[in-house]
Protein backbone atom coordinates (compact mmCIF):
# COMPACT_ATOMS: atom_id res chain seq x y z
CA UNK A 1 0.00 0.00 0.00
CA UNK A 2 1.55 2.97 -1.08
CA UNK A 3 1.37 6.19 1.40
CA UNK A 4 0.97 10.28 1.36
CA UNK A 5 3.92 12.55 2.02
CA UNK A 6 2.40 13.21 5.05
CA UNK A 7 2.21 9.25 6.51
CA UNK A 8 5.43 8.65 5.15
CA UNK A 9 7.12 11.25 7.39
CA UNK A 10 4.55 10.15 10.24
CA UNK A 11 6.33 6.63 9.83
CA UNK A 12 9.97 7.49 9.63
CA UNK A 13 9.61 9.95 12.74
CA UNK A 14 8.30 6.67 14.38
CA UNK A 15 10.86 4.18 13.14
CA UNK A 16 13.98 6.35 13.99
CA UNK A 17 12.04 6.36 17.75
CA UNK A 18 10.65 9.93 17.85
CA UNK A 19 7.50 9.59 19.75
CA UNK A 20 6.22 13.65 19.80
CA UNK A 21 5.55 16.26 17.72
CA UNK A 22 4.87 20.05 19.34
CA UNK A 23 2.91 22.30 16.97
CA UNK A 24 -0.09 24.52 16.51
CA UNK A 25 -2.47 22.92 13.97
CA UNK A 26 -2.82 24.94 10.59
CA UNK A 27 -4.96 24.32 7.35
CA UNK A 28 -1.23 23.83 5.41
CA UNK A 29 -0.56 21.23 7.93
CA UNK A 30 -3.94 18.76 7.46
CA UNK A 31 -2.89 16.01 6.05
CA UNK A 32 -0.06 15.43 8.48
CA UNK A 33 -2.23 15.84 11.84
CA UNK A 34 -4.22 13.57 10.26
CA UNK A 35 -1.73 10.98 9.70
CA UNK A 36 -0.58 11.28 13.48
CA UNK A 37 -4.12 10.91 14.05
CA UNK A 38 -4.55 7.61 12.71
CA UNK A 39 -1.99 6.10 13.94
CA UNK A 40 -1.16 5.74 18.10
CA UNK A 41 2.76 5.66 18.00
CA UNK A 42 3.92 9.34 17.20
CA UNK A 43 1.76 11.76 19.37
CA UNK A 44 0.79 15.13 18.27
CA UNK A 45 0.89 17.77 21.82
CA UNK A 46 -0.73 20.72 20.72
CA UNK A 47 1.10 23.70 22.13
CA UNK A 48 -0.03 27.33 22.79
CA UNK A 49 2.83 29.44 20.77
CA UNK A 50 4.80 27.57 18.42
CA UNK A 51 7.95 29.03 20.46
CA UNK A 52 6.75 26.81 22.93
CA UNK A 53 6.94 23.96 20.39
CA UNK A 54 10.24 24.32 19.60
CA UNK A 55 11.59 24.82 22.86
CA UNK A 56 9.83 21.89 24.15
CA UNK A 57 11.62 19.89 20.76
CA UNK A 58 14.99 21.33 21.88
CA UNK A 59 14.89 20.50 25.18
CA UNK A 60 14.37 17.11 24.52
CA UNK A 61 16.77 16.87 21.96
CA UNK A 62 19.17 18.64 24.65
CA UNK A 63 18.79 15.75 27.71
CA UNK A 64 18.23 12.91 24.87
CA UNK A 65 20.87 13.40 22.22
CA UNK A 66 17.93 12.31 20.00
CA UNK A 67 15.84 14.07 17.34
CA UNK A 68 13.43 16.27 18.60
CA UNK A 69 10.58 17.45 16.35
CA UNK A 70 8.04 20.39 15.76
CA UNK A 71 5.51 21.93 13.30
CA UNK A 72 4.22 25.48 12.19
CA UNK A 73 1.76 25.98 9.96
CA UNK A 74 2.40 28.49 7.05
CA UNK A 75 4.23 32.07 7.64
CA UNK A 76 4.04 33.43 11.03
CA UNK A 77 3.51 29.35 12.51
CA UNK A 78 7.14 28.28 11.13
CA UNK A 79 8.19 32.00 11.67
CA UNK A 80 7.61 31.75 15.86
CA UNK A 81 9.51 28.47 15.54
CA UNK A 82 12.47 30.40 14.75
CA UNK A 83 13.35 31.90 18.30
CA UNK A 84 13.05 28.86 20.13
CA UNK A 85 14.98 26.87 17.36
CA UNK A 86 18.03 28.76 18.37
CA UNK A 87 17.86 26.44 21.71
CA UNK A 88 18.95 23.95 19.32
CA UNK A 89 21.30 25.81 17.37
CA UNK A 90 23.26 27.46 20.57
CA UNK A 91 23.30 24.32 22.61
CA UNK A 92 23.90 21.66 19.32
CA UNK A 93 21.26 19.28 19.59
CA UNK A 94 19.66 17.45 16.63
CA UNK A 95 15.90 19.00 15.97
CA UNK A 96 13.69 18.20 12.98
CA UNK A 97 11.59 21.73 12.28
CA UNK A 98 8.87 21.00 9.79
CA UNK A 99 6.57 23.71 8.81
CA UNK A 100 3.44 23.83 6.05
CA UNK A 101 4.19 25.62 2.63
CA UNK A 102 2.29 27.94 0.13
CA UNK A 103 0.24 26.22 -2.34
CA UNK A 104 2.55 25.31 -5.19
CA UNK A 105 0.07 27.25 -7.43
CA UNK A 106 -0.31 30.59 -5.30
CA UNK A 107 3.71 31.10 -4.96
CA UNK A 108 5.16 33.75 -5.84
CA UNK A 109 1.55 36.03 -6.06
CA UNK A 110 2.58 37.79 -2.45
CA UNK A 111 -0.17 34.78 -1.29
CA UNK A 112 -1.29 35.02 2.51
CA UNK A 113 1.58 34.34 4.87
CA UNK A 114 3.56 33.68 1.81
CA UNK A 115 7.18 33.91 2.68
CA UNK A 116 10.61 32.29 1.60
CA UNK A 117 10.99 29.49 4.31
CA UNK A 118 14.29 28.34 3.28
CA UNK A 119 16.05 31.32 3.56
CA UNK A 120 14.23 32.17 6.95
CA UNK A 121 15.62 28.95 8.24
CA UNK A 122 19.15 29.53 6.79
CA UNK A 123 20.37 30.65 10.09
CA UNK A 124 19.16 28.74 12.49
CA UNK A 125 19.57 25.69 10.40
CA UNK A 126 21.78 23.04 9.29
CA UNK A 127 19.56 21.93 6.86
CA UNK A 128 16.63 24.22 5.05
CA UNK A 129 14.13 22.83 2.00
CA UNK A 130 11.12 22.70 0.46
CA UNK A 131 9.48 19.55 -0.75
CA UNK A 132 8.19 20.59 -4.00
CA UNK A 133 7.32 17.42 -5.44
CA UNK A 134 6.14 13.98 -3.64
CA UNK A 135 9.07 12.21 -5.83
CA UNK A 136 12.11 13.85 -3.67
CA UNK A 137 10.45 13.47 -0.02
CA UNK A 138 11.67 10.60 0.18
CA UNK A 139 15.32 11.63 -0.17
CA UNK A 140 14.84 15.44 1.31
CA UNK A 141 13.29 13.87 4.76
CA UNK A 142 16.26 11.26 4.73
CA UNK A 143 18.73 14.02 4.05
CA UNK A 144 16.88 16.77 7.09
CA UNK A 145 17.32 13.71 9.49
CA UNK A 146 20.86 12.85 8.44
CA UNK A 147 21.86 16.51 8.62
CA UNK A 148 19.76 17.18 12.20
CA UNK A 149 22.29 14.49 13.54
CA UNK A 150 25.17 14.50 11.56
CA UNK A 151 25.93 18.25 12.43
CA UNK A 152 24.15 18.43 15.82
CA UNK A 153 21.77 21.45 14.99
CA UNK A 154 18.50 22.20 13.14
CA UNK A 155 16.93 20.78 9.73
CA UNK A 156 13.73 22.18 8.32
CA UNK A 157 11.68 20.88 5.95
CA UNK A 158 8.45 22.90 3.96
CA UNK A 159 5.98 20.93 2.78
CA UNK A 160 2.67 22.25 0.81
CA UNK A 161 -0.27 20.90 1.65
CA UNK A 162 -0.96 19.23 -2.18
CA UNK A 163 2.65 17.75 -1.53
CA UNK A 164 1.78 16.23 2.01
CA UNK A 165 -1.27 14.74 0.31
CA UNK A 166 0.21 13.36 -2.43
CA UNK A 167 1.44 9.73 -3.17
CA UNK A 168 5.19 8.81 -2.60
CA UNK A 169 6.74 6.48 -5.37
CA UNK A 170 8.74 4.46 -1.90
CA UNK A 171 10.17 4.56 1.73
CA UNK A 172 12.54 6.83 2.87
CA UNK A 173 16.32 5.23 1.91
CA UNK A 174 18.96 4.33 4.66
CA UNK A 175 16.68 4.81 7.72
CA UNK A 176 19.70 2.80 9.73
CA UNK A 177 22.06 5.61 9.09
CA UNK A 178 19.76 7.75 11.34
CA UNK A 179 21.31 8.05 14.55
CA UNK A 180 23.24 9.93 17.09
CA UNK A 181 27.07 10.98 15.93
CA UNK A 182 29.27 7.87 17.68
CA UNK A 183 32.26 8.77 20.23
CA UNK A 184 35.25 9.21 18.01
CA UNK A 185 38.79 8.43 19.57
CA UNK A 186 41.76 10.51 19.57
CA UNK A 187 45.13 10.38 17.21
CA UNK A 188 47.36 7.94 19.41
CA UNK A 189 50.40 10.20 19.29
CA UNK A 190 48.49 13.39 20.35
CA UNK A 191 47.34 11.14 23.66
CA UNK A 192 51.03 10.39 24.23
CA UNK A 193 51.92 14.21 23.97
CA UNK A 194 49.43 15.40 26.37
CA UNK A 195 50.86 12.21 28.30
CA UNK A 196 54.47 14.16 28.32
CA UNK A 197 53.02 17.33 29.25
CA UNK A 198 51.13 16.06 32.57
CA UNK A 199 54.41 14.05 33.21
CA UNK A 200 56.06 18.26 33.37
CA UNK A 201 53.30 19.57 35.19
CA UNK A 202 53.64 20.05 39.20
CA UNK A 203 49.92 20.45 39.22
CA UNK A 204 46.80 20.23 36.95
CA UNK A 205 43.76 21.10 37.05
CA UNK A 206 40.65 20.32 34.96
CA UNK A 207 37.82 21.96 33.42
CA UNK A 208 34.75 19.43 32.87
CA UNK A 209 32.25 20.86 30.09
CA UNK A 210 29.01 18.73 28.29
CA UNK A 211 31.55 16.75 26.32
CA UNK A 212 32.32 14.95 29.32
CA UNK A 213 29.03 13.70 30.36
CA UNK A 214 29.26 9.83 29.25
CA UNK A 215 33.13 9.99 31.13
CA UNK A 216 31.49 10.57 34.84
CA UNK A 217 33.93 7.40 35.54
CA UNK A 218 37.04 8.23 33.45
CA UNK A 219 36.62 12.13 35.39
CA UNK A 220 37.20 10.21 38.39
CA UNK A 221 39.87 7.72 37.25
CA UNK A 222 42.13 10.78 36.04
CA UNK A 223 41.31 13.17 39.46
CA UNK A 224 42.42 10.25 41.67
CA UNK A 225 45.30 9.05 39.21
CA UNK A 226 47.04 12.90 39.49
CA UNK A 227 45.66 13.99 42.12
CA UNK A 228 43.81 17.41 40.19
CA UNK A 229 40.63 19.29 41.11
CA UNK A 230 38.06 18.87 39.06
CA UNK A 231 36.00 22.02 38.13
CA UNK A 232 32.84 22.21 35.73
CA UNK A 233 30.64 24.52 33.41
CA UNK A 234 27.22 25.10 33.96
CA UNK A 235 26.25 21.92 31.65
CA UNK A 236 28.88 19.96 32.88
CA UNK A 237 27.24 20.38 36.71
CA UNK A 238 25.59 17.32 37.23
CA UNK A 239 28.02 14.90 35.91
CA UNK A 240 29.14 13.94 39.53
CA UNK A 241 27.56 14.82 43.00
CA UNK A 242 28.04 18.18 44.31
CA UNK A 243 29.37 16.82 47.33
CA UNK A 244 32.29 14.79 45.38
CA UNK A 245 35.04 16.10 47.33
CA UNK A 246 37.25 16.00 43.13
CA UNK A 247 33.83 18.10 41.87
CA UNK A 248 35.05 21.71 43.10
CA UNK A 249 32.50 23.30 41.35
CA UNK A 250 31.67 25.91 39.11
CA UNK A 251 33.74 28.84 37.06
CA UNK A 252 32.16 32.24 36.46
CA UNK A 253 29.59 33.87 37.51
CA UNK A 254 27.59 30.34 37.58
CA UNK A 255 30.25 29.14 39.73
CA UNK A 256 32.37 29.88 42.81
CA UNK A 257 35.95 31.43 43.53
CA UNK A 258 38.04 28.25 44.25
CA UNK A 259 37.42 26.74 40.70
CA UNK A 260 38.51 29.87 39.07
CA UNK A 261 41.53 29.78 41.63
CA UNK A 262 42.46 26.51 40.81
CA UNK A 263 42.66 27.23 36.89
CA UNK A 264 44.58 30.03 37.42
CA UNK A 265 46.78 28.41 39.89
CA UNK A 266 47.70 24.98 38.17
CA UNK A 267 50.72 24.48 35.85
CA UNK A 268 48.29 22.65 33.64
CA UNK A 269 44.95 23.26 32.62
CA UNK A 270 42.82 20.12 30.94
CA UNK A 271 40.18 21.43 29.21
CA UNK A 272 37.57 18.96 28.36
CA UNK A 273 34.39 18.63 25.92
CA UNK A 274 34.02 22.33 26.46
CA UNK A 275 33.79 25.40 24.41
CA UNK A 276 33.23 27.82 27.26
CA UNK A 277 32.70 31.34 26.15
CA UNK A 278 33.34 33.67 28.96
CA UNK A 279 37.23 34.08 28.39
CA UNK A 280 37.99 36.34 31.23
CA UNK A 281 37.59 33.81 33.62
CA UNK A 282 39.96 30.95 32.14
CA UNK A 283 43.79 31.21 32.87
CA UNK A 284 45.88 33.33 30.90
CA UNK A 285 49.53 31.96 32.17
CA UNK A 286 48.59 28.59 32.31
CA UNK A 287 48.81 25.80 29.90
CA UNK A 288 46.17 24.61 28.31
CA UNK A 289 45.60 21.41 26.36
CA UNK A 290 42.38 21.07 25.09
CA UNK A 291 39.90 18.20 24.23
CA UNK A 292 36.75 18.46 21.72
CA UNK A 293 34.70 16.26 19.22
CA UNK A 294 34.80 19.34 16.93
CA UNK A 295 38.58 20.95 15.60
CA UNK A 296 37.14 24.54 15.02
CA UNK A 297 36.26 24.91 18.83
CA UNK A 298 39.89 23.96 20.00
CA UNK A 299 41.87 27.10 21.06
CA UNK A 300 39.08 29.53 20.26
CA UNK A 301 38.57 30.79 23.63
CA UNK A 302 41.77 30.79 25.05
CA UNK A 303 45.18 30.15 23.69
CA UNK A 304 45.86 26.74 23.81
CA UNK A 305 49.35 23.94 23.70
CA UNK A 306 47.88 20.93 22.39
CA UNK A 307 44.28 20.76 20.62
CA UNK A 308 43.27 17.29 20.39
CA UNK A 309 40.74 16.33 18.09
CA UNK A 310 37.91 13.52 19.44
CA UNK A 311 35.59 12.32 22.59
CA UNK A 312 36.67 12.95 26.23
CA UNK A 313 35.89 9.17 27.13
CA UNK A 314 38.22 7.39 24.95
CA UNK A 315 40.54 9.70 24.81
CA UNK A 316 40.67 9.48 28.64
CA UNK A 317 40.65 5.81 28.53
CA UNK A 318 43.88 6.10 26.20
CA UNK A 319 45.75 9.09 28.31
CA UNK A 320 44.66 6.73 31.80
CA UNK A 321 47.05 3.75 30.26
CA UNK A 322 49.80 6.04 29.99
CA UNK A 323 49.81 7.72 33.05
CA UNK A 324 51.25 6.51 36.81
CA UNK A 325 49.96 7.50 40.10
CA UNK A 326 51.16 10.72 41.73
CA UNK A 327 50.98 11.15 45.44
CA UNK A 328 51.24 14.80 46.62
CA UNK A 329 47.58 15.79 47.15
CA UNK A 330 48.83 19.24 48.36
CA UNK A 331 47.40 21.36 45.54
CA UNK A 332 43.66 19.39 45.51
CA UNK A 333 43.68 19.84 49.62
CA UNK A 334 44.38 23.13 49.18
CA UNK A 335 41.58 23.71 46.25
CA UNK A 336 39.30 21.83 48.87
CA UNK A 337 40.03 23.97 52.20
CA UNK A 338 39.12 26.89 49.50
CA UNK A 339 36.07 24.96 48.60
CA UNK A 340 34.61 24.03 52.07
CA UNK A 341 34.57 28.12 53.18
CA UNK A 342 33.00 29.22 49.60
CA UNK A 343 30.13 26.47 50.49
CA UNK A 344 30.15 27.58 54.02
CA UNK A 345 29.51 31.24 52.47
CA UNK A 346 27.10 29.52 50.35
CA UNK A 347 25.45 27.58 52.89
CA UNK A 348 25.01 31.25 55.22
CA UNK A 349 23.25 33.05 52.64
CA UNK A 350 20.66 29.87 52.13
CA UNK A 351 20.05 30.20 55.68
CA UNK A 352 16.21 30.45 56.72
CA UNK A 353 17.02 32.16 59.98
CA UNK A 354 19.20 35.02 58.28
CA UNK A 355 16.59 37.42 57.72
CA UNK A 356 12.65 36.52 59.55
CA UNK A 357 10.41 38.74 57.56
CA UNK A 358 12.64 38.58 54.05
CA UNK A 359 12.96 35.30 52.07
CA UNK A 360 16.11 35.30 50.27
CA UNK A 361 16.18 33.59 46.47
CA UNK A 362 19.53 31.87 47.68
CA UNK A 363 16.97 29.87 50.60
CA UNK A 364 14.18 29.31 48.06
CA UNK A 365 16.90 27.35 45.35
CA UNK A 366 18.49 25.93 48.36
CA UNK A 367 14.81 24.35 49.83
CA UNK A 368 13.95 23.28 46.64
CA UNK A 369 17.24 21.61 45.35
CA UNK A 370 17.19 19.76 48.76
CA UNK A 371 13.46 18.58 48.56
CA UNK A 372 13.57 17.07 45.29
CA UNK A 373 14.00 14.03 43.84
CA UNK A 374 16.97 12.02 43.44
CA UNK A 375 16.64 11.70 39.82
CA UNK A 376 14.83 14.91 39.04
CA UNK A 377 15.24 17.17 36.10
CA UNK A 378 16.28 20.43 36.64
CA UNK A 379 15.39 23.15 34.11
CA UNK A 380 16.85 26.71 34.26
CA UNK A 381 15.31 30.00 32.78
CA UNK A 382 17.93 32.98 31.98
CA UNK A 383 18.43 35.75 34.08
CA UNK A 384 19.36 36.33 37.72
CA UNK A 385 17.50 33.59 38.23
CA UNK A 386 20.14 31.08 36.32
CA UNK A 387 22.59 32.07 39.44
CA UNK A 388 20.24 31.40 42.74
CA UNK A 389 19.45 27.98 40.69
CA UNK A 390 22.77 27.19 39.38
CA UNK A 391 25.14 28.10 42.78
CA UNK A 392 22.79 27.15 45.22
CA UNK A 393 21.48 23.70 43.53
CA UNK A 394 22.85 20.36 45.56
CA UNK A 395 22.77 17.74 42.60
CA UNK A 396 22.90 14.62 43.22
CA UNK A 397 24.60 12.45 40.69
CA UNK A 398 21.32 11.42 39.01
CA UNK A 399 19.57 14.67 38.34
CA UNK A 400 20.06 16.17 35.20
CA UNK A 401 20.57 20.02 34.27
CA UNK A 402 18.89 22.11 31.26
CA UNK A 403 18.15 25.14 30.02
CA UNK A 404 19.08 27.59 27.76
CA UNK A 405 23.12 27.69 28.03
CA UNK A 406 24.41 28.98 24.60
CA UNK A 407 21.37 31.07 23.50
CA UNK A 408 20.25 32.58 26.89
CA UNK A 409 17.38 33.43 26.04
CA UNK A 410 14.82 34.55 29.04
CA UNK A 411 11.78 32.90 28.67
CA UNK A 412 12.42 29.69 27.65
CA UNK A 413 12.16 27.72 30.90
CA UNK A 414 8.51 26.78 30.39
CA UNK A 415 8.76 25.01 26.71
CA UNK A 416 11.95 23.46 27.73
CA UNK A 417 10.36 22.29 30.51
CA UNK A 418 7.04 20.72 28.86
CA UNK A 419 9.39 19.08 26.29
CA UNK A 420 11.57 17.07 28.75
CA UNK A 421 8.12 16.00 31.58
CA UNK A 422 6.65 14.79 28.22
CA UNK A 423 9.10 12.49 27.17
CA UNK A 424 8.58 10.91 31.44
CA UNK A 425 5.51 12.01 32.94
CA UNK A 426 6.68 9.94 36.06
CA UNK A 427 9.99 12.08 36.40
CA UNK A 428 10.32 14.71 38.24
CA UNK A 429 10.85 18.09 36.07
CA UNK A 430 11.81 21.18 38.36
CA UNK A 431 11.48 24.28 36.69
CA UNK A 432 13.34 27.74 38.13
CA UNK A 433 11.83 31.07 36.51
CA UNK A 434 12.14 34.45 37.31
CA UNK A 435 9.04 36.67 37.20
CA UNK A 436 9.72 38.40 33.90
CA UNK A 437 10.96 35.25 32.18
CA UNK A 438 7.92 33.18 33.00
CA UNK A 439 5.34 35.82 31.91
CA UNK A 440 6.82 35.85 28.38
CA UNK A 441 5.23 32.75 27.16
CA UNK A 442 2.88 32.16 30.00
CA UNK A 443 -0.04 30.33 27.85
CA UNK A 444 2.81 27.23 27.87
CA UNK A 445 1.72 26.72 31.14
CA UNK A 446 -1.55 25.65 29.94
CA UNK A 447 0.02 23.70 27.41
CA UNK A 448 1.52 21.37 30.59
CA UNK A 449 -2.12 21.78 32.08
CA UNK A 450 -3.83 20.45 28.94
CA UNK A 451 -1.44 17.43 28.55
CA UNK A 452 -1.22 16.52 32.04
CA UNK A 453 2.55 17.51 32.37
CA UNK A 454 3.14 17.65 36.10
CA UNK A 455 6.08 20.47 35.94
CA UNK A 456 6.60 21.74 38.80
CA UNK A 457 7.44 25.73 38.17
CA UNK A 458 9.05 27.84 41.34
CA UNK A 459 8.57 31.25 40.17
CA UNK A 460 11.44 33.93 41.75
CA UNK A 461 9.27 37.03 42.12
CA UNK A 462 11.03 39.82 42.34
CA UNK A 463 9.16 42.61 40.18
CA UNK A 464 12.40 43.38 38.10
CA UNK A 465 14.57 42.22 35.38
CA UNK A 466 16.81 41.40 37.97
CA UNK A 467 20.45 40.56 36.13
CA UNK A 468 19.71 43.35 33.95
CA UNK A 469 19.37 45.33 37.05
CA UNK A 470 22.86 43.84 38.22
CA UNK A 471 24.34 44.72 35.22
CA UNK A 472 23.41 48.23 35.09
CA UNK A 473 24.28 49.40 38.96
CA UNK A 474 28.11 47.04 38.20
CA UNK A 475 27.75 49.98 35.27
CA UNK A 476 27.29 52.68 38.22
CA UNK A 477 23.86 53.77 36.38
CA UNK A 478 21.19 52.95 38.60
CA UNK A 479 18.07 51.43 37.04
CA UNK A 480 16.51 52.70 34.35
CA UNK A 481 12.27 53.15 34.35
CA UNK A 482 11.92 49.68 32.56
CA UNK A 483 14.09 47.68 34.73
CA UNK A 484 11.14 47.52 37.80
CA UNK A 485 7.13 46.07 36.68
CA UNK A 486 4.04 44.85 38.51
CA UNK A 487 3.12 41.45 38.58
CA UNK A 488 0.38 38.93 38.70
CA UNK A 489 -0.60 36.37 41.42
CA UNK A 490 1.14 33.48 40.44
CA UNK A 491 -0.56 31.03 42.08
CA UNK A 492 -4.07 32.48 41.48
CA UNK A 493 -2.73 32.44 37.70
CA UNK A 494 -1.69 28.33 37.97
CA UNK A 495 -5.24 27.58 39.90
CA UNK A 496 -7.14 29.59 37.23
CA UNK A 497 -4.97 27.41 34.86
CA UNK A 498 -6.77 24.44 36.60
CA UNK A 499 -3.84 23.33 38.17
CA UNK A 500 -2.68 24.41 41.97
CA UNK A 501 -0.68 27.38 42.98
CA UNK A 502 1.56 27.90 46.38
CA UNK A 503 2.60 31.17 48.16
CA UNK A 504 6.24 31.79 50.13
CA UNK A 505 6.50 35.66 51.08
CA UNK A 506 8.68 34.63 54.73
CA UNK A 507 11.14 31.92 55.43
CA UNK A 508 8.80 30.61 57.71
CA UNK A 509 6.16 29.75 54.90
CA UNK A 510 9.01 28.16 52.93
CA UNK A 511 9.03 24.74 53.85
CA UNK A 512 5.58 23.90 53.92
CA UNK A 513 5.33 25.45 50.71
CA UNK A 514 8.06 23.58 48.87
CA UNK A 515 6.49 20.25 50.51
CA UNK A 516 3.14 20.78 49.20
CA UNK A 517 4.07 22.29 45.60
CA UNK A 518 6.21 19.52 44.95
CA UNK A 519 3.75 16.28 46.56
CA UNK A 520 0.94 17.91 44.11
CA UNK A 521 0.53 14.99 41.50
CA UNK A 522 -0.53 17.31 38.80
CA UNK A 523 1.49 20.77 37.29
CA UNK A 524 1.98 23.65 40.23
CA UNK A 525 3.60 27.05 40.39
CA UNK A 526 5.46 27.98 43.54
CA UNK A 527 5.37 31.72 43.42
CA UNK A 528 8.20 33.02 45.67
CA UNK A 529 8.23 36.59 46.52
CA UNK A 530 11.97 37.42 47.07
CA UNK A 531 14.71 40.45 48.06
CA UNK A 532 14.82 42.67 44.96
CA UNK A 533 18.16 43.97 46.57
CA UNK A 534 20.03 40.44 46.91
CA UNK A 535 23.31 40.29 44.88
CA UNK A 536 24.60 37.09 43.79
CA UNK A 537 27.89 35.61 44.94
CA UNK A 538 30.51 36.59 43.01
CA UNK A 539 33.82 34.97 42.32
CA UNK A 540 35.95 38.20 41.88
CA UNK A 541 34.84 41.88 41.71
CA UNK A 542 37.38 43.94 40.95
CA UNK A 543 37.89 47.41 42.32
CA UNK A 544 36.49 49.35 39.60
CA UNK A 545 33.24 47.16 39.61
CA UNK A 546 32.78 47.30 43.68
CA UNK A 547 33.23 51.51 42.79
CA UNK A 548 30.54 51.09 40.27
CA UNK A 549 27.73 49.29 42.38
CA UNK A 550 28.58 52.15 45.32
CA UNK A 551 27.74 55.02 42.75
CA UNK A 552 25.07 53.19 41.49
CA UNK A 553 23.67 53.05 45.00
CA UNK A 554 24.32 56.59 45.76
CA UNK A 555 22.88 57.74 42.34
CA UNK A 556 19.50 55.72 43.68
CA UNK A 557 19.34 57.01 47.25
CA UNK A 558 19.69 60.73 45.92
CA UNK A 559 17.13 60.35 43.12
CA UNK A 560 14.58 59.25 45.49
CA UNK A 561 15.40 61.79 47.73
CA UNK A 562 14.73 64.52 44.90
CA UNK A 563 11.26 62.55 44.00
CA UNK A 564 10.40 62.84 48.15
CA UNK A 565 11.56 66.45 47.76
Amino acid sequence: MSLTVAELLVATLDEIGARQVFGIVGDALNPFTDAIRRQDKVRWIGVRHEEGAALAAAGQAKVTGRLGVCCGTTGPGANHLVAGLYEARKDHAPVLAISGGVAAAKRGSDYLQEDDPVALFRDVGVYSEIIASPDQAAAVIQQAIAHAYGERGVAHISIPPEVFAAKVPGPVPSIATLRPRPEVAPAAADIAALAQMIGEAKTVAVLCGFGCHAAAEELKALSDRLNAPLMHTYRGKDILPYDDPRWIGGIGLIGGRPGVDALHQADLMLMLGTDYPYSEFLPTKTRVVQIDERAFALGRRTPVALGIVGSVRPALRMLLDALPQRGDTAFLDAVNADRAKWDAMLDEKAALDRSPDMLHPQAVARAVSDRAAEDAVWVTDTGEVTLWAANWLRQSGRQQITGSFNNAAVGTGIGIANGVQALDTARQVILHAGDGGFTMLLGEFMTAVEHKLPVKVVVYDNSTWGLVHLEMEGAGVPPSEGASFPNLDFATFAQACGARGFTARTPHELTAAVDAWLAEPGPAILHAVVNPDEIPAMPHIDPGQALRFGISKVKQAFGALTRRG
